[in-house]
């Protein structure tokens, strides 16, 4: 063979490797007999000895027998997932019918297409030449994270296109769901080894799809229904409409569903929707809606899209659903910022998908304006992932035996009395953040979510046990800062309560009556058990994550993680952040004065200074180094985006300019360097008019952050 056969097999060869090991590890499902994987094993290395350029730090030779993960970087869509525009009663559909049947100035619709919609994780998967090679979410449309592994677990995802006549690429969309009973058979299990209940499939679908061990996903049975295409290039032609779209899917091995219809007008269309609105629960899955497609693709391609929408589609959204249950008692717990707010304990009922016991009341002015006494039966309402909504009381059936609630003046965890932050708040807080444990414990626990700093080990039992120990009984986390200084000796005696997440109280040991006690990080024995290296492990990588997500960490007020973002573009590190004042915090895009003053008054504690020095000793870097070596060619500009935008969000606009120096801000002034318009730009185009800012279409605003301003006066809108 010559150099490019051997680069072929060696191509092959790697792919069978991968996908054997993949098989073997993750789904415990072997392909190849050992003796088989041994003989290819070495035919690889043999190749890679003959040809070196060949050994690459993804060859199957340097992965042997590794655990498999997702990473979850971000990859591009080959061509961007829209959104869809909502109806939400059969007058919006009406219009939308009407609107759209208008542009087509009298050519005929050719049919809806009607199929449910499914309460799941949009996903694309790209086959080539009919292999199965990138699974994707749908992030923000343009770029989604890659799951791939994890979607390769999932027994409805066929890894070979069925047939012959399939195109050399093909994206195909679909939605990622976890079937109802699938969902009840897990929490029942999970039940019985006493572990905390799944909140609902939707939740449970999309936590076991970012599982970064495919292992823990292929545990949690999910499964795949496609309804459409991005990218499809050679093969057989695109078919002529949406329901033979779905033929020829399913022809290829796709799950497709078998609930779709295709009508003739928009009268059969609200039939369909009035039918499952009255038999949402028949479906397998959980739907809140009804997708309604323009059947014929010609006619999808004439209407076209708007920058994140298409014309020919929309869905219908069904109204929450509501349910009737008894209000057992109004309880009331203290978050990481020291609100204080009302819950209520109610009968568990089912609704929406999951089983529900609690409902957030907000404050008590909420409780009085909703005119609800404990042991009400009332109203509740849930829409999908949407927290549960107690409406109201059902007060015909009131018997005597309800009472008002009382907020209680001191706080529930340390007893501190409560009060406003400011006297008009309607929230009352505790205002001993340093030593309140529930405020700290649900700092901790917010640490580690994966929006923040995600550590994976820093989960609520952990939280609980680090901070609230029964034994030792000094904690090893006092505050943030303590987290990064953990020992494995600090760790190995503690025993803790088993916390409820909603409400902070002990759970009870359904076997014995008592308060449920967990000893979290050690075993039977005395070893430490395998969640004390993984956390270890993921504190470590932690120290060098970005800096925004340190920002977020402190639990700030007001600080979210957009803010963060924008002060640690542009200012770059905690100690400059830090030093600044209310103004220079200010003049940062996305900042506003309440945001400056609850940093500046933050740093102004003692201890929470501590908490930033405890980090710096520990390793923690908490500055933007890479920073300093990019590019700033939109220093000192002032940028303005209004209107859609095809290829960009507001988001990733904004992130565009920021990162090369620029702000973004959210009004025109004469200050304004340009204002870049898209679809409905509105009032700020016409002031930028009227101001004589220039003006970039979206191709000026490619030129703008790709070539820089010199390049982009020369193409704007405006100009002379």
């Amino acid at each position: 063979m010559d150099a490019e056969q051997y680069a072929e097999r060696h191509a092959e060869l790697s792919r069978e490797l991968r996908e054997a090991s993949y098989q073997y590890y993750i789904l415990a499902n072997p392909t190849l007999s050992d003796i088989d994987y041994d003989l290819k094993m070495r035919e690889i290395e043999e190749i890679e000895r003959l040809f070196p350029e060949l050994l690459t730090p993804d060859s199957p030779t340097q992965h042997v027998g590794t655990p498999i993960t997702t990473e979850f970087t971000s990859v591009a869509h080959l061509e961007r997932m829209q959104s869809l525009d909502n109806a939400m009663d059969f007058e919006e559909l009406s219009v939308w019918a009407e609107r759209l049947e208008a542009s087509l100035e009298g050519a005929p619709v050719g049919g809806y297409l009607c199929e449910l919609k499914i309460d799941g994780l949009a996903i694309a998967l790209t086959y080539e030449n009919g292999r199965f090679v990138r699974g994707v979410t749908r992030g923000d449309g343009v770029v989604g994270e890659d799951v791939t592994n994890n979607i390769k677990t999932m027994p409805s995802v066929p890894m070979v296109l069925a047939g012959e006549d399939v195109p050399e690429l093909v994206e195909i969309r679909g939605e990622v769901f976890m079937p109802v009973e699938v969902f009840k058979e897990l929490n029942a299990t999970r039940a019985a080894a006493g572990e905390e209940p799944f909140r609902n499939p939707r939740n449970t679908a999309a936590g076991a799809l970012r599982q970064k061990d495919p292992r823990i996903t292929a545990q949690r049975p999910l499964t795949l229904i496609v309804h459409g295409f991005g990218a499809w290039q050679g093969g057989p032609g695109v078919p002529e409409a949406q329901s033979a779209v779905y033929d020829l899917l399913a022809a290829w091995g796709l799950p497709v569903s078998d609930r779709y219809k295709v009508v003739e007008d928009i009268a059969a269309v609200k039939e369909y929707i009035a039918y499952y609105g009255e038999h949402r629960h028949d479906p397998a899955y959980e739907i809140d809606g009804v997708v309604v497609k323009v059947n014929s693709l010609a006619i999808q391609r004439r209407l076209g899209s708007t920058s994140r929408a298409p014309r020919w589609a929309i869905a219908f959204k069904y109204p929450p659903e509501e349910v009737r249950t008894k209000l057992l008692d109004i309880k009331v717990g203290v978050g990481r910022t020291g609100r204080v707010t009302p819950w209520g304990l109610m009968e568990p009922v089912s609704v929406a998908g999951s089983t529900v016991e609690r409902a957030t009341l907000h404050n008590k002015y909420e409780v009085a304006r909703k005119g609800v006494l404990i042991g009400d039966t009332v109203v509740l309402r849930k829409a999908g992932d949407v927290i549960p909504e107690i409406v109201g009381p059902v007060v015909e059936l009131r018997d005597g035996t309800e009472r008002e609630f009382v907020m209680p003046v001191h706080c529930p965890e340390c007893g501190t009395e409560l009060a406003p932050a400011k006297e008009a708040d309607k929230d009352i807080r505790c205002p001993n953040s340093q030593h309140c444990p529930g405020q700290l414990r649900e700092r901790i626990f917010f640490m580690g979510r994966r929006t923040v700093l995600d550590i994976e080990a820093l989960g609520y039992v952990a939280a609980t046990a680090l901070t609230q120990p029964l034994e030792p009984t000094d904690a090893p986390v006092k505050d943030e800062g303590d987290l990064f200084g953990l020992t494995e000796e600090k760790l190995l005696p503690i025993v803790s309560l088993v916390l409820d997440q909603d409400s902070g109280t002990p759970k009870v040991d359904p076997k014995t009556g008592e308060d449920k006690v967990v000893t979290f990080f050690v075993n039977k024995d005395g070893s430490p058990k395998k969640v004390v290296e993984t956390l270890f492990a993921e504190l470590e990588k932690a120290k060098t994550k970005p800096l925004w997500r340190f920002l977020v960490a402190l639990s700030i007020r007001h600080v979210g993680p957009r803010a963060a973002q924008d002060l640690a573009r542009e200012l770059r590190s905690f100690d400059r952040i830090f030093s600044a004042t209310e103004e220079e915090l200010t003049a940062v895009g996305g900042v506003g004065p309440t945001i400056a003053h609850s940093i500046t008054e933050w740093w102004k504690v003692d201890w929470h200074r501590g908490i930033v020095d405890k980090w710096r000793e520990a390793g923690v870097v908490l500055e933007d180094t890479t920073a300093e070596d990019l590019p700033r060619p939109l220093a000192g500009l002032t940028i303005v985006v209004t209107g859609s935008l095809e290829h960009f969000s507001r988001d990733s606009a904004k992130e565009a300019i920021q990162t090369l120096g620029g702000k973004a801000a959210g009004s025109v002034s004469k200050k304004t360097s340009f204002v870049v318009v898209g679809e409905n730009a509105g009032s700020k185009h016409d002031k930028a008019l009227e101001l004589g800012v220039p003006l970039l279409d979206e191709a000026g605003f490619q030129i703008l952050i790709n070539q820089g301003p010199d390049a982009a006066k020369a193409v704007t809108l405006n100009k002379e």
